[in-house]
């Protein structure tokens, strides 16, 4: 497995301020293999899958989490999920034309970000922000401002390394304990992560990364997590799902296809389900409820 894609947490030793560094150049790469999409919206995916990443890691929590734009422009939903152990995937939906130099306004059009996060144990959290920034790392930031959130920034980039799309990504966080002089500290330390380049983010080491940016900082790194595309799909959550269907909706499929055929849209598995299927799942499902 390619091993920049991992996550890193470190922290100012001097400073009441944490970071992130993700790389996720490989589990991008899987993920697009599953679309065939237009670069501009395999960019906007790319940095939801960055997002997503940091995101999940300010979160002390055991679950899910999902990161989707949603608009009237033509890529009508991007939408990436993913867990605590930084396992990944994610889509897109488009119904028009997509500009080859859309920003992502052109591409959303009036559009919106909803963050998800479901833990294991513990209360579904839904935060929603309006796209009014120029740009996915400019929305986030004002996510962070509107939930009354630690001051945070991201740092978003997506290109082409050796051929292939790359993603990776920062984010800087004031520490709950901090002072209020934080917070120019922090936008020093703002200044200097703007200045990483995407190649640098998917070529280096998180050291050589952190040596360039703060070499007159005290900052400790600590040991990475592995980020994965992994997609959650299965036989059985397409049963699941048959189950809340009208059987005469079934019988119809049946009748003109002689079969059902469920395709995940993350990872494209079909999932293939015949008349003797959808009867035992039936049956299953009876006996559940008795």
């Amino acid at each position: 497995m390619n091993k920049h894609d991992q996550l890193y947490r470190f922290l100012f030793e001097s400073h009441s301020v944490r970071g992130e560094l993700v790389s996720v150049s490989e589990t991008y790469q899987r993920m697009l293999e599953n679309h065939d999409l237009p670069q501009p919206v395999q960019r906007l995916l790319g940095e939801l899958l960055v997002a997503a990443s940091l995101l999940t890691a300010t979160l002390k929590f055991n679950g899910d989490i999902t990161v989707q734009i949603q608009g009237d422009g033509p890529v009508k939903l991007a939408v990436i999920n993913g867990n605590n152990q930084q396992q990944m995937r994610g889509t897109a939906r488009i119904d028009g034309k997509v500009n080859a130099a859309g920003s992502l306004h052109d591409m959303v059009g009036n559009g919106y970000m909803v963050i998800t996060v479901t833990p294991t144990e513990g209360e579904r959290y839904q935060g929603v922000v309006a796209l009014e920034g120029e740009t996915l790392a400019e929305c986030l930031d004002a996510y962070f401002k509107q939930s009354e959130q630690l001051p945070t920034r991201l740092f978003i980039r997506t290109g082409i390394q050796d051929g292939k799309m790359a993603a990776g990504g920062m984010l800087l966080q004031i520490l709950p304990d901090a002072q209020e002089s934080s917070d120019d500290v922090l936008e020093h330390l703002v200044q200097l992560t703007a200045t990483i380049k995407g190649e640098e983010l998917f070529t280096l080491n998180a050291e050589e990364i952190l040596h360039r940016l703060y070499h007159e900082e005290d900052v400790t790194l600590y040991e990475p997590q592995q980020v994965e595309f992994r997609c959650s799909c299965s036989q059985q959550r397409c049963a699941d799902t048959l189950v809340t269907l009208p059987d005469a909706d079934l019988q119809e499929i049946l009748h003109k296809d002689g079969k059902i055929d469920m395709e995940c849209e993350f990872c494209g598995t079909h999932y293939i389900f015949d008349e003797k299927d959808i009867s035992e799942i039936k049956t299953v499902k009876k006996e559940q409820l008795h």
